[in-house]
């Protein structure tokens, strides 16, 4: 991918980092911002290789903002308040005397509402020493290497998200006791389908996650937790993933629609702060 559209820019290159997906971006500087051509371009890149990731961009929030805004609409988090001024822009932080992180399990963003985000983007401001990196998972993959006849029992399910979810309500909760919105206690639950359909490129993506998918419509617990585990194990395969090593000021910008993503909590002691904006989507089909 190059561009010779603007003399501002170097030509725009991607480089895969792994066989499944993700995919390094250089030749911009998005705090002078992108033209039509080169936000297009962003984009094709991020609907070829699922996650993208883009280094030494110092932004301030606006900029961050402005970036957000030529990718999608970005949206409030349902249970963290943004920063000063940017109530679309939270902080996903883990501080040195907290030992769990938020979001530290494999996920797609708030399945349980009704349109969930399209996808999300990462600004980092600090990083640890060591450790933080990020994993993501190609979900087009987890359904295409199913057997013909697990895609037949999964192709007309429906999946069932909650917010409650025990296994990532934990990995925030020192997020809401410190950021949280005060009137956004409530539980938020959503029925999608476990196999949807990409709304751009039109490839079946697995859309259960370990976080925030309870079982399956029309069956009982016990019947739903064994398909479940099996899919659990299946979508996150090491050949399926990529993983990133963040420095300060890189950016992640992933696909939620077909990736899932899992923050590695192996940095006790330090600080990882990061900024977040999350993107408009639209209802699973």
């Amino acid at each position: 991918m190059s561009t010779t559209h603007d003399t501002r820019m170097h030509a725009l290159q991607a480089r895969k980092i792994a066989g499944a997906l993700g995919a390094e971006l250089t030749g911009l500087d998005l705090a002078e911002g992108l033209d039509a051509t080169q936000a297009s371009q962003v984009r094709e890149a991020l609907l070829e290789h699922q996650v993208i990731f883009i280094r030494n961009q110092d932004l301030t929030p606006r900029q961050f903002m402005r970036f957000a805004e030529a990718m999608g609409e970005p949206i409030e988090y349902p249970f963290v308040s943004g920063i000063e001024g940017y109530p679309c822009i939270i902080e996903v932080k883990k501080l040195e005397h907290e030992r769990v992180n938020f979001g530290g399990v494999w996920h797609s963003d708030t399945t349980y509402l009704e349109e969930p985000p399209m996808g999300s983007m990462l600004l980092a401001r600090e990083i640890p020493p060591y450790g933080g990196d990020t994993l993501f998972a190609n979900q087009y993959l987890a359904y295409e290497t199913l057997s013909a006849e697990m895609k037949r029992i999964v192709d007309p399910l429906i999946g069932i998200s909650s917010s409650a979810q025990a296994d990532v309500s934990k990995t925030r909760e020192d997020r809401i006791k410190s950021d949280g919105k005060s009137d956004k206690a409530q539980q938020f639950t959503a029925e999608h389908p476990v196999v949807r359909t990409h709304p751009e490129t039109g490839r079946k993506a697995l859309y259960v996650n370990a976080a925030h998918t309870a079982g399956f419509k029309g069956m009982t617990d016990a019947e739903s937790k064994p398909l479940l585990q099996f899919l659990f194990q299946h979508q996150v395969k090491p050949e399926f993933t990529c993983r990133f090593a963040w420095e300060a000021n890189s950016i992640a910008f992933w696909d939620n629609r077909c990736t899932q993503h899992n923050p590695v909590n192996d940095y006790h002691g330090f600080r990882r702060v990061m900024q977040r904006i999350t993107l408009k989507g639209d209802r699973p089909r």
